[in-house]
C-alpha cells in the first residue's frame, strides 16, 4: 500500500476501520466493522504474521464483510467486523499484549464484539475480557460459550449433508455420506472435529495439513483416516467432497481444472480466489456450499453468549445450517445463478429489509 492510496476506495464498503499500536506490548492491530445494519458488528480475531500491513488490511477487509453475510444469512441481529493481530503469536502474543488489546476494543464502545479466530483461543479472550466488556468465545470457566470451533464444525457437517444431497439425492436412512471419500484439507481446530462427524457418517476420510502434529492426532484419534502430503495431492486425488478448512482463497483456477470432487463444503473463510471461481466451480457440475453459509456455526456459538450461554441451545440454532444450505442451493437453481451468488443475494435481502433504519449501531 503505497503513500497515496486512498483508504476509503480500500475500504469503500465499510462503517470503520480503526488502526491500534502500542509499542509497550508489540500490539498492532487494525478492526474493521463492515455493517452494523443488523445489530453491533461480532467477528473474530486473527494472530498471524502478515507478511506486510496491506497484507493484513486486505485480510480484515476481505473478513470483516464476510462476517456481515454470514450473521445475515444465519438469521442473527449482528452485523459483521473482524480483527487482526499482526505478528507470529508463537512468539508475540502475551498477557500483557492482550489486555492492551483489550483496552482498544473496549474503546469502540461496543459497536465491535470480538471472539476467537485462527492464532487465538477461550483462554486469550479470557484475558482481553479482563479489560473489555466487549468480548465472547471465553472459556466455560469464566462464564463463555468455550471453544467455537466445535458447532463450526457441527455447521460444516450440516451444510455438507445438504450439498451432498443436492449432487446424489436424499437416501432413505439419511447417510448420503457413507461410503463417500471427503478430502479435508486443515485439520486444526475446526477440521479435527468435522473429521470425527465424517467418520461417524460412515465417510472414508483423507487430509492433509501443513502441521504434522494436527494429522498425527487426527489420525491416533481415528486410525481409519488416511494422510496425503500436500493440499496439491489432495485436490489431485479421487475425492467425492472436498472439504478446504485452512486459510482462505483456497479454491483457484487451477484447483477447480483438477478436482474430480462433485461437492466442495468447507470451514475456510474467503475460498474463492477471485470473482468468477463460483462459475467455474458450477460449470464444472460441482455443487458450491458457500463458506459463510456453512461455517456460521461458531459465530451462532459465541453470539448465544450474549444471551447467558446454552451449548444445547446453540447447537440446536446451528442445526438449521442445513435448511440455509438448501435454501441457498434451491435459490441458485430456480435463478440460475451460482450458490454464491444465491447466498449473497439472501443475505443482502436481510440486511436491506431487516437493517435498523437509523442505519449504524450506536451503543
Amino acid at each position: 500500500m503505497s503513500l497515496d492510496t486512498d483508504v476509503f476506495d480500500l475500504g469503500s464498503e465499510h462503517e470503520q476501520v480503526v488502526f491500534a499500536n502500542d509499542p509497550a506490548t508489540g500490539l498492532r492491530a487494525i478492526v474493521a466493522i463492515h455493517s452494523t445494519a443488523l445489530g453491533p458488528a461480532l467477528g473474530g480475531t486473527r494472530f498471524h504474521p502478515y507478511a506486510s500491513t496491506s497484507d493484513a488490511l486486505a485480510d480484515v477487509l476481505d473478513l470483516s464483510r464476510g462476517m456481515s453475510y454470514k450473521a445475515a444469512l444465519a438469521g442473527l441481529d449482528l452485523g459483521g467486523g473482524k480483527a487482526v493481530i499482526i505478528g507470529d503469536p508463537a512468539t508475540l502474543k502475551s498477557e500483557a499484549l492482550l489486555r492492551a488489546y483489550g483496552r482498544f476494543v473496549q474503546s469502540l464502545s461496543g459497536r465491535y464484539l470480538t471472539a476467537c479466530d485462527v492464532g487465538t483461543y477461550s483462554e486469550d479472550m479470557d484475558h482481553v475480557a479482563r479489560e473489555c466488556a466487549y468480548v465472547t468465545g471465553r472459556t466455560v470457566a469464566h462464564g463463555g460459550a468455550g471453544d467455537s470451533s466445535v458447532l463450526t464444525a457441527y455447521g460444516v457437517f450440516r451444510g455438507m449433508l445438504a450439498a451432498a444431497e443436492s449432487a446424489w439425492g436424499r437416501t432413505a436412512d439419511g447417510g448420503v455420506l457413507e461410503g463417500r471419500t471427503v478430502g479435508v484439507a486443515g485439520v486444526g481446530k475446526v477440521g479435527r472435529h468435522l473429521v470425527g462427524h465424517l467418520v461417524e457418517a460412515g465417510a472414508r476420510v483423507v487430509v492433509t495439513d501443513v502441521w504434522q502434529p494436527a494429522v498425527d492426532r487426527v489420525r491416533d484419534e481415528h486410525p481409519s483416516v488416511l494422510a496425503v502430503d500436500s493440499t496439491e495431492a489432495l485436490v489431485a486425488s479421487a475425492l467425492d467432497v472436498y472439504a478446504p478448512c485452512a486459510l482462505g482463497h483456497a479454491l483457484t483456477d487451477e484447483v477447480v481444472e483438477v478436482l474430480s470432487a462433485r461437492v466442495v463444503c468447507g470451514a475456510a473463510n474467503n475460498q474463492l480466489a477471485h470473482p468468477g471461481v463460483e462459475k467455474a466451480l458450477a460449470d464444472r457440475g460441482i455443487v458450491y456450499a458457500p463458506d459463510y453459509c456453512v461455517n456460521a456455526g461458531g459465530l451462532i456459538q459465541v453470539a448465544d453468549e450474549l444471551e447467558g450461554f446454552s451449548f444445547d441451545r446453540a447447537q440446536q440454532r446451528a442445526t438449521t445450517i442445513y435448511d440455509t444450505t438448501r435454501a441457498v442451493l434451491d435459490l441458485a437453481a430456480s435463478d440460475g445463478v451460482p450458490p454464491a451468488t444465491a447466498a449473497d443475494r439472501l443475505a443482502e435481502r436481510r440486511m436491506r429489509e431487516v437493517g435498523r433504519l437509523r442505519g449504524i449501531w450506536l451503543a
